[in-house]
């Protein structure tokens, strides 16, 4: 057994990305036993064949792995905002945006923003920076399998022209997809890139310390362009925006000086 499933362990990393190694092994492997014994199978390798071979399978699978749950057009009402009045206010001003989304999770956010930016400009004009501290999360990402619950926000004419159904799961369509680039950042130790006009890092920044919140808006207003926007999330309103030559537009948006 410890083999095979080493050997279980190498072949999901192959084949999805998703290392299960980095996992604790004794509640991973119990999770995963209990998962395919209930739906009738009787080794790792037996198990392994059918996610490779059925989407069905494979997407049950994925959903079980993944811890951090989030969704599409997360508060919609804030989504509304970006999309009818800040969107089309940076595009104002230029045709391309740079777009960073930090701490993006299994991806809803960066895709999210592209849906929306695709009815504004041609999707050959949308780049999407996306990025996170765990390997894992961006590797399901990349995969872009979503359960329906994840799609609960989304709007009907969206879900029919970017989402392909696949049993109870979605998939995003390969030309939003090809919008986004993951990849790894540790957003307290890392350097960040200059020059964008639209940064969203929400829902993270509760988690970190006073200090160490300084820090970070110090370093999103210093990646921002003059005029970009810091959109971040319902329980993250800078108190003090000017100390980061931020200026409030909107709830949960600022603008840089």
């Amino acid at each position: 057994m410890p083999q095979e499933y080493e050997e279980f362990i190498r072949n999901i990393k192959m084949l999805t990305g998703i290392d299960l190694a980095s996992y604790k092994e004794g509640q991973m492997k119990r999770r995963l036993t209990s998962l395919y014994e209930k739906r009738g199978y009787h080794s790792f390798r037996e198990y392994y064949k059918d996610i490779q071979t059925c989407p069905g399978v494979l997407i049950e699978f994925l959903d079980r792995m993944t811890i951090n749950v989030s969704e599409f057009y997360r508060n919609p009402k804030r989504w509304e905002v970006l999309e009818l009045k800040i969107l089309p206010g940076l595009l104002g001003s230029k045709k391309k945006l740079k777009i960073w989304s930090a701490a993006c999770s299994t991806g809803e956010e960066p895709y999210t923003i592209a849906m929306m930016l695709s009815n504004l400009v041609p999707l050959s004009q949308i780049e999407i920076l996306a990025t996170d501290l765990d390997e894992n999360v961006m590797a399901r990402a990349e995969l872009g399998i979503y359960p329906e619950r994840s799609l609960t926000e989304v709007p009907e004419e969206i879900k029919r022209e970017y989402f392909e159904k696949e049993g109870s799961f979605y998939r995003v369509n390969d030309e939003i997809k090809k919008r986004v680039t993951f990849k790894k950042q540790n957003l307290l130790a890392d350097r960040f890139d200059r020059g964008f006009d639209l940064v969203v890092c929400r829902n993270v920044l509760i988690y970190f310390t006073e200090e160490a919140k300084s820090l970070l808006y110090e370093k999103f207003s210093a990646s921002l362009n003059s005029g970009g926007i810091f959109f971040v999330g319902s329980t993250e309103q800078i108190f003090t925006p000017g100390k980061y030559q931020f200026e409030t537009v909107d709830t949960f948006f600022y603008k840089k000086k």
